[in-house]
């Protein structure tokens, strides 16, 4: 018998039809009935670019000549310099000219930038800079469970659903492991459930167990857990018409997005969600404004553009947040691609955000002003972006639970917030 604890942690289900409502639907509905039809959750989008984006040609320094003097055949061009220019942003900074779709953003001061942010670490190991990322513990490698995962902790909610933290990907996230519920979902027009050692003791007579369940609060559990699973198999996410005109990618990253968004419309209680996309680890042929990088730079951005334009007014209470385990290094090297380095740029958008700015101090890029002499130096610890979207957009008092063995302060923050 599996234990309701086992399915919670670790079990994955998805809905995005209401067909017919379970009852953890009709308790939300009450509480947002009580709320007031014009109050909404803060929300939480996690994006992490896994394999180390190079944030230097991403959001480039185009007003540094060291920058064209390290990267000969790779570096971005100047602000109108031709085909495949860096879009300029403020006079010395600058967008890959992949990142166009979300500009508008930038425009509209709804897109802020971190540059120079990462992990205090200095591994530059993927699977350990991953972890210490996914974990909030940098150097740590005890941690049991991730920071979101923490943060669902520390903010109760009274009304929370099965679908309060999802993420769209075929195994639970590092950032969402731990004692609160969080499910994975690949696609939620396909049910399937993944219970970690687990996954061999559930299939067909995992609704039967259930069933048979002696203890009654577990079998309700189950009953609410199996309405949505029915609604979703009578899904068709096809149908689905993103608002705005958005018009996401074909991309499994693309199709992420659009099922995150078609899950935060749902009403469904969806607070935290998280999608990834891999392929950054550019050692070679890494490109400039054509080639590998500005590929995945290409469908990263159209697609997050699209999901912004398809929650609309509801970004309002949204805040996208882009991350990736550390930068690359600042000279390219003999395969004209980077190697493993160390700052990095995060971008952070949406509701309350101060955007059209790039926070963070800028260390330079000279050979002294260097971090090993060879990377970009980490000036704003990742630990104080996190902090402040979870003190100041969602909600969050104390957050020392959250960063242990960090001190979260106010002073340290970037600033992302009025």
């Amino acid at each position: 018998m599996l234990s309701r604890r086992i399915f919670l942690k670790n079990g994955a289900f998805a809905f995005v039809s209401l067909g017919f409502a379970p009852s953890f639907l009709a308790r939300t509905a009450f509480a947002q009935g009580r709320l007031g039809t014009t109050t909404r959750a803060k929300q939480l989008i996690a994006i992490f670019q896994r394999g180390a984006v190079d944030g230097l040609s991403v959001v480039v320094p185009h007003g540094e000549g060291e920058y064209y003097r390290a990267r000969p055949s790779i570096a971005i061009p100047r602000p109108n310099a031709g085909d495949g220019a860096a879009i300029d942003l403020d006079g010395f900074f600058g967008f890959n000219p992949r990142l166009q779709p979300l500009k508008a953003l930038w425009d509209r001061r709804e897109l802020a930038i971190v540059h120079a942010c990462g992990s205090p670490d200095s591994t530059r190991s993927h699977f350990d800079a991953q972890d210490y990322m996914e974990s909030g513990t940098p150097g740590v490698k005890s941690t049991s469970d991730g920071w979101l995962n923490r943060y669902l902790q520390a903010r109760k909610v009274e009304a929370a659903t099965p679908f309060r933290a999802v993420s769209l990907t075929s195994q639970l996230p590092r950032m969402l492991q731990g004692a609160a519920p969080a499910l994975a979902v690949s696609q939620i027009g396909q049910f399937g459930i993944r219970a970690g050692q687990a996954s061999d003791m559930v299939g067909a007579s995992f609704e039967a167990e259930y069933a048979a369940a002696a203890d009654h609060m577990l079998n309700g559990t189950g009953r609410e857990a199996f309405d949505a699973i029915k609604m979703l198999k009578v899904a068709d996410p096809s149908k689905y018409q993103p608002d705005n005109g958005a018009d996401y990618p074909r991309s499994p990253f693309g199709q992420a997005l659009k099922q995150i968004a078609q899950l935060t419309k749902s009403n469904v209680g969806l607070e935290v969600a998280f999608a990834d996309v891999g392929g950054w680890d550019t050692h070679v042929n890494q490109g400039a404004g054509q080639g590998q990088l500005a590929g995945r730079l290409d469908d990263f951005s159209r697609s997050i553009a699209a999901l912004v334009a398809d929650l609309g007014d509801r970004m309002g209470d949204t805040v996208v947040l882009t991350m990736s385990e550390f930068g690359r290094a600042v000279n390219e090297n003999g395969n004209r691609g980077t190697d493993h380095g160390h700052g990095n740029a995060m971008m952070v958008m949406g509701g309350g955000v101060r955007g059209g700015h790039v926070y963070g101090k800028w260390p330079g890029l000279s050979v002294d002003r260097r971090y090993d002499g060879r990377d970009l130096a980490v000036t704003t610890d990742f630990r104080d972006v996190f902090g402040e979207i979870v003190v100041r957009h969602l909600g969050v008092n104390d957050a020392r639970s959250i960063f242990p063995g960090y001190a979260v302060s106010p002073a340290k923050f970037p600033g992302l917030f009025a």
